[in-house]
């Protein structure tokens, strides 16, 4: 079947972090604690923060995971699969905010400490499109595409999810391990196809 090429799109790559609920920023920093922001993301008022927590598995432990920013709802800790193992959990391949039957773990903070019952996930791949990079693209929210990196580890990442938001800027998001496979580096440009 051949397939139709949508167009170009910059990578992303995403080291593991993690997002905080404000009640879980104030158990592990002190009460009213506001993030501090380190530098701006490409997405529309995302930020990494200054702070960062350890994160304690069943197994061992990661230092210094960087926490990103703003609050949200519901704290969510985003991981690769090496780092999976490292912790000793098995999280679910997963779009942003779905945290049903995920594993929990232990952040420590300055002040506190967290043990969530549920909330680790591996992201799962996507392309964060405004409604007329879509357009453009002819897709829709929640749509699933392929796409192709060239170069010298070449491969093709299928079971990508599109996600369109008024506010975000063309770029798809992949982990470290991802990236590594494909010898992949922040910027680069990738094939969207379907």
């Amino acid at each position: 079947m051949a397939k139709e090429i949508l167009g170009q799109v910059p990578v992303g790559i995403s080291n593991r972090h993690i997002h905080l609920s404000q009640q879980d920023l104030e158990t592990l920093f002190g009460e009213g604690y506001e993030l501090t922001v380190r530098n701006d993301l490409s997405q529309t008022g995302q930020f990494a923060a200054e702070e960062t927590l350890t994160v304690e598995g069943p197994k061992r432990s990661l230092q210094n995971v960087r926490i990103l920013g703003p609050t949200r709802k519901e704290t969510q800790v985003e991981v690769s699969r090496t780092d999976a193992f490292t912790l000793g959990v098995k999280p679910p391949v997963r779009d942003s905010g779905f945290l049903t039957d995920t594993p929990g773990i232990t952040l420590i903070g300055p002040k506190g400490k967290v043990t969530l019952d549920k909330g680790v996930i591996i992201a799962q791949r996507h392309i964060h499109m405004s409604p007329a990079d879509a357009e453009r693209f002819g897709v829709q929210d929640k749509d699933i595409v392929s796409v192709r990196v060239g170069g010298e580890r070449g491969t093709v990442f299928n079971n990508v999810l599109i996600r369109v938001r008024e506010d975000f800027v063309l770029e798809m998001h992949i982990d470290t391990d991802e990236a590594n496979a494909a010898m992949l580096n922040n910027g680069e440009l990738v094939e969207v196809f379907r």
